[in-house]
């Protein structure tokens, strides 16, 4: 496919090097030479200098020709310019990234009369994902498929856990809960693993299951499902607006702490359900004094990742709660990993998966549509759910049967509204929803499991 990305900032180059290794045709459209340069360097991809909302940039960049042209400069206004004229140009496809909370309303009716095929907003969906993680807060992570009838989850293994040394095979025998383990990261190495794979404490594990036998499963190896009542957020940022209208609709109490005053007045006005605190959220009096200790859950959303990052190792040592940091930079993966926070939330990864998403459903042509995808395991993994369609090759075969892929597994198939887990005798049927977990980013088909 011919795509035009315009910006090339963080979540620009992020998508710039997948669509890149995914095959496509990509051109690079910014004002910074310095950043375009390095992206032409380093990536196979043409860079054009210039205003992307122009038309004869965009004309340049043979928007007039493109399958999709993805807006997501730093200003929203760029972005749906830039996406209205493309559209108007001759572009097939356009998406743009809004992330200004007054355009939040607007959104269906921009699609509608700007023709904009898709907007995304990073924050937004950064909040949502925090969200969804503090109504199962025993999770690192959790994700949905199949209209939420399957749950993607990540624990970690703690020693001396009732799974610490368990074959995956005795699993079910053991604490009769129908969950399939699709991902195992040990240490620097990452496993799809079979039956024989023997579970070891300090493993972090991804499962697939339906919401009750996720939580069937979590009591069975005695990981807590407390709720989550009170909410502590330093940063008062555009994510932490909106997670705080989320958590406030789901009864929660929910208390910001923001260094500057403006932004505190702004929240007090659009918040008056949450308490804000105008102080320094990097200061151990001000956090022990608003009640670090006793929170159910503290979450760093500050501008800076190192900021986040310290906050959250430092709220570890403090709070038997959840504790989530915001960080897009994926050089810091490995400091996390031994640093006790559970949890991290990338808007800018956010944003490219879902784009990824979109045009892998764009470019299928073969009869299986793409619904969702996620990344797990620091991006090596991907949990993919497909829609079977009528003419594809996987229909009515025993999974046994199936000539698959090494690296991969069939995590999970929904069918008339019922979650199976599968086993060798079960299979496929059209109209059914699959989700594969696979360790190659060559699955853009339901067939592409086949070798």
């Amino acid at each position: 496919m011919k795509i035009v990305v315009i910006g090339n900032g963080k979540v620009g180059y992020a998508l710039t090097e997948q669509l890149s290794k995914e095959g496509h045709d990509v051109v690079v459209v910014d004002k910074n030479t310095a950043a375009l340069r390095q992206s032409v360097n380093v990536l196979d991809v043409i860079g054009i200098y210039g205003n992307g909302a122009s038309i004869d940039v965009l004309r340049e960049a043979g928007a007039e020709r493109a399958d999709l042209v993805i807006a997501a400069t730093s200003s929203d206004e760029v972005n749906l310019l830039a996406c209205i004229t493309a559209k108007k140009i001759g572009a097939h496809h356009t998406i743009a990234r809004v992330r200004n909370p007054e355009y939040t309303r607007q959104l269906g009716i921009m699609k509608e009369v700007f023709g904009i095929s898709l907007v995304i907003n990073p924050e937004q969906a950064a909040a949502a994902e925090i969200s969804r993680v503090l109504r199962f807060p025993s999770a690192s992570k959790i994700d949905s498929f199949a209209k939420g009838r399957v749950d993607l989850v990540e624990i970690r293994v703690a020693e001396r856990s009732p799974l610490d040394g368990m074959p995956l095979s005795a699993l079910y025998q053991k604490h009769q809960v129908k969950v399939l383990i699709v991902a195992v990261q040990r240490g620097n190495d990452v496993t799809i693993p079979d039956g024989s794979f023997v579970l070891r404490g300090g493993d972090r594990i991804h499962i697939t299951a339906s919401p009750a036998e996720t939580e069937g499963f979590f009591r069975a190896i005695g990981l807590a499902s407390h709720k989550v009542r009170s909410v502590l957020i330093v940063g008062g940022g555009r994510i932490s607006f909106y997670l705080a209208k989320m958590l406030l609709e789901l009864n929660m109490r929910v208390k910001i702490v923001d260094i500057n005053r403006a932004t505190c007045d702004k929240l007090c006005e659009l918040l008056p359900g949450a308490e804000i605190i105008c102080g320094d959220g990097t200061s151990e009096e001000l956090l022990l004094e608003e009640g670090i200790e006793r929170t159910d859950a503290f979450i760093a959303l500050t501008n800076m990742d190192e900021e986040n990052i310290i906050l959250s190792m430092y709220a570890a040592t403090r709070t038997q709660g959840k504790v989530i940091a915001k960080v897009n930079r994926i050089s810091f993966t490995g400091i996390l990993s031994n640093s006790g926070i559970e949890t991290v939330i990338s808007p800018k990864n956010l944003t490219a998966t879902r784009i990824i998403r979109y045009v892998r459903a764009l470019r299928n042509s073969i009869g299986s549509k793409m619904e969702t995808l996620h990344r797990i395991v620091n991006d090596q993994v991907e949990a993919l759910e497909f829609r079977v369609g009528e003419r594809s090759r996987v229909i009515g075969k025993p999974l046994s049967e199936l000539n698959t892929k090494p690296n991969l597994l069939v995590a999970s198939i929904v069918r008339h509204g019922k979650t199976i887990i599968p086993g060798g005798s079960d299979h496929i049927e059209k109209g059914d929803s699959v989700v594969i977990v696979s360790a190659s980013r060559q699955i853009h088909d339901l067939d592409d499991i086949l070798r």
